[in-house]
């Protein structure tokens, strides 16, 4: 993928001088968050946002030079989708997801049960729920769903 440019941000994928601002974004949501437990340093949010990077798997909105949200991806399994506080409710994540949705036939996610907003996001854009657990397979412990979504057939 090369730099494309939508309403909102333009979207390219992630270079490795990337990882300070994606993992500042992790670790921003994590301390602003009451119910999520902060269970990672900032240095390993950096570490874990450098790992993905390396992997290929992520894609960043940039707006005006800054790294304003941020998706990994690994074959249609999302392992991410976070925007950064001041750009939230501005199409980021939205342009992020539909940037996914042209790559992929389908796609599966996994949420907290707590994270009202995004559970909201994901339906907004056609997924379902597929699954839910008590939270003792996540390291935060916390209960969480499952959720898919598909392409529809032409």
């Amino acid at each position: 993928m090369s730099a494309v440019v939508t309403g909102p941000a333009t979207l390219r994928p992630a270079q490795p001088l990337d990882a300070g601002a994606v993992g500042g974004i992790m670790s921003d949501f994590a301390r602003d968050t009451a119910w999520l437990p902060r269970i990672h340093t900032g240095a390993e949010d950096i570490a874990h946002a450098d790992a993905m990077i390396a992997r290929g798997w992520v894609i960043v909105a940039e707006r005006e030079g800054r790294v304003a949200g941020f998706a990994a991806c690994e074959g249609g399994a999302l392992d991410a989708l976070f925007v950064a506080q001041s750009a939230r409710g501005q199409g980021i994540g939205s342009a992020l997801l539909g940037a996914l949705k042209t790559r992929h036939k389908s796609l599966t996610c996994w949420t907290f049960q707590a994270n009202a907003r995004a559970i909201a996001f994901y339906r907004q854009h056609g997924f379902a729920e597929t699954a839910r657990s008590d939270g003792s397979a996540n390291d935060e412990g916390l209960p969480d769903l499952t959720l898919h979504w598909q392409r529809e057939a032409a």
